[in-house]
């Protein structure tokens, strides 16, 4: 039998399957990817549980507990887990603390044929380790920011780096105001967990210097860690450049031609078109007051314009009157301002394909 462990970098590092024995409640609330909830005690049982502990102690709280997961309750959980054990052996359980919970659910699969290892500490125990994880890297490690207007291809430069991070990758969106994908996003805690499982992945294999995307503060909902926002305010950034052409089409084909399809793909070809003129339409109102009345009704006019020539014909061609307007009017000028203020930390300034190029050298060098 392998025994119960405490090396999280190991779990990690090599994608060890896990069980989880919490309530669902308490999964929701944050987990680690590919994980399993296979509780022991539903959310209403817990519950239970819970207040006796607080009225009459463990040993009451403990009785309770095995009265309301038992019989045939306790026979189906049981399964489950046999059949997690049986079809991951290489895997783990565990639950909040690594206490009395993974300690049943671990003597109940032992009592059913199974000696399988529960990770000692639980969850808090690994989500502390990936929260260091991050914030030695920020010590530690370099960091470079890859800055540039809206559409020049920040996230095509990421994606050809084998050092970088992709933040909107991690968060599932795009990072504008425009960039909620068709499906949602992971919770602040998943997004922490997934971004820690990437880092350590990465400097396990060597990787000392970072590259990342310019964000704000949040990306959609997701909140990045602040110690590494704080950091890239400071960290040098490379100022990728396309032309104004080049950047409509990048838009046109992100924002329209694909997340159309993404919402199709989802919701179905009927009420994926309609979701996805919602979702274009919801966007734009999101930033109505910074656009002011009359460059916003100008623009809403063009978008359901398009919209309606799109699923009329299946022409995106209109899309570009109100992307064009857009830049120059709103994203273009406020760039502009942000670059002025960055400008003494830019090193390198270039299109698509010497800037991958600079950001390939720069890594070889360290």
């Amino acid at each position: 039998m392998r025994g119960n462990s405490s090396d999280y970098r190991d779990i990690f590092l090599n994608d060890r399957p896990m069980m989880d024995a919490r309530a669902p409640v308490e999964f929701a609330k944050g987990a680690f990817p590919g994980v399993l909830n296979l509780p022991l005690m539903n959310d209403v049982e817990r519950q239970k549980v819970g207040t006796c502990y607080k009225q009459n102690g463990q040993d009451a709280a403990i009785a309770q507990g095995q009265q309301l997961v038992s019989g045939a309750v306790k026979d189906a959980r049981v399964a489950a887990w046999r059949a997690f054990a049986q079809a991951n052996p290489e895997g783990y359980l565990y639950c909040f603390r690594g206490g009395l919970r993974s300690q049943i659910t671990q003597q109940w699969l032992k009592e059913a044929g199974i000696d399988y290892p529960r990770v000692l500490g639980g969850y808090k125990a690994m989500r502390s380790f990936l929260l260091e994880t991050t914030q030695q890297a920020v010590t530690e490690c370099a960091f470079v920011i890859v800055g540039g207007m809206t559409g020049t291809g920040k996230t095509e430069v990421i994606s050809q780096l084998s050092n970088s991070l992709d933040l909107e990758g991690h968060a599932n969106h795009r990072g504008s105001s425009f960039g909620k994908r068709a499906t949602v996003q992971p919770g602040q805690i998943d997004f922490e967990n997934r971004l820690a499982i990437d880092i350590l992945k990465q400097r396990a294999a060597g990787t000392q210097q970072f590259v990342l995307e310019d964000e704000s503060r949040l990306v959609g909902i997701c909140s990045l860690p602040l110690e590494l926002y704080k950091g890239m305010q400071d960290y040098p950034l490379v100022w990728l450049e396309d032309s104004f052409e080049g950047r409509v089409e990048r838009i046109l084909s992100d924002y329209v031609t694909h997340l159309c399809a993404e919402f199709i793909s989802v919701h179905g070809a009927e009420n994926g078109v309609l979701l996805f003129a919602e979702r274009l339409l919801q966007s734009l109102g999101n930033i109505q007051k910074r656009l002011g009345g009359e460059r916003y009704q100008r623009l809403l006019a063009s978008m359901q314009a398009a919209l309606a020539e799109q699923q009329r014909s299946g022409q995106v061609d209109l899309h570009r009157g109100w992307i064009e307007g857009l830049l120059r009017e709103y994203y273009d000028p406020m760039y502009d301002f942000q670059r002025e203020n960055k400008r003494p930390r830019i090193e390198f300034a270039g299109e698509q394909a010497a800037v991958v190029a600079y950001l390939k050298e720069r890594q070889a060098k360290r």
